[in-house]
């Protein structure tokens, strides 16, 4: 496979697309609805994924994080197929391209939308990076449930509409705890290097029994989330019922990573990236469905 594939993560990317695609049809019914907006936020969303992707596979390269024991997929810089200056060169111009593009939607967005643009950019080089890296302190899925679900669901919501909804907060807090979810097997398969490496991810703090609670409860709570969403009349029942179906998947995922661990857990990591796809997939639909008959 192309090195600048794997660099990429094409699994790691329905993290971004998700929340992007359920903030932008939350407000397709407004009447200032622009789809410009949505496919620019979308396309930003995904260059600041893939910003981070690379930031990660450099950084960890660097610090001596990521060695010939790793058990997940190929990292391109610590395997020798693509070189440290390559992979940081290609990071800083996935952010530039970012802000490039994301320069409209602070354009359009006005003051709130700069401040997450600039926590963003901030959030992407201290993921791994920088003197207080977020993802050897614990912090890993706190950052994804904090950029991959309330800022990206909320904040594209906020583009479309001016302003913020009930409905875009539950939405991107269901995403959110999914998207933790994507992150925390990665740092459940990874424990044992981790733990050589010095990486206090949440994994290692907790061990591997609490873990796998945990992992309960991210891929379970999105549901919960969005039937009391329905019941406080803030989310529409047929997007719900369609998002339901995804419990099926939950629960499947759910005991494959109480029986597995380490290299296992890998395809786990692809599935549940899925998981958050075809949650944010079905409740879309349902929400086009309703403005359709509406």
């Amino acid at each position: 496979m192309n090195p600048w594939i794997l660099a990429i993560r094409p699994r790691t990317l329905p993290a971004a697309i998700g929340p992007l695609l359920v903030g932008n049809v939350l407000a397709l019914q407004l009447e200032q609805f622009s789809l410009f907006i949505a496919v620019i936020s979308m396309l930003c969303a995904l260059l600041l994924q893939i910003a981070v992707n690379l930031a990660n596979d450099y950084f960890d390269f660097k610090s001596g994080v990521d060695t010939e024991e790793r058990l997940g997929p190929v990292r391109v810089t610590q395997s020798g197929m693509l070189s440290p200056t390559a992979v940081r060169n290609a990071m800083i111009l996935c952010l530039v391209l970012a802000l490039l593009v994301g320069s409209f939607l602070i354009y359009h967005g006005g003051l709130p939308i700069a401040f997450l643009a600039a926590a963003a950019v901030l959030g992407a080089l201290g993921y791994s990076g920088g003197p207080y890296p977020l993802a050897s302190h614990g912090l890993g899925e706190v950052a994804a449930f904090v950029f991959f679900g309330l800022v990206a669901v909320v904040g594209s919501y906020f583009l479309q509409a001016g302003e913020t909804a009930s409905s875009a907060w539950l939405l991107g807090s269901a995403i959110g705890f999914l998207n933790a979810a994507i992150m925390l097997v990665n740092n459940t398969r990874d424990m044992e290097t981790d733990i050589k490496a010095g990486k206090k991810t949440l994994a290692v703090r907790m061990g591997l029994e609490q873990s796998r609670i945990f992992y309960q409860s991210f891929v379970f709570l999105p549901f919960a989330i969005i039937i009391a969403g329905f019941f406080m009349g803030a989310l529409p029942g047929l997007p719900v019922l369609l998002a339901g179906l995804a419990f099926v998947m939950a629960r499947k995922l759910s005991r494959d990573f109480n029986e597995v661990k380490g290299a296992a857990l890998n395809p786990l990591l692809g599935r549940t990236a899925k998981l958050t796809m075809i949650f944010s997939a079905l409740f879309s639909a349902g929400l086009l469905v309703d403005v359709v008959m509406a």
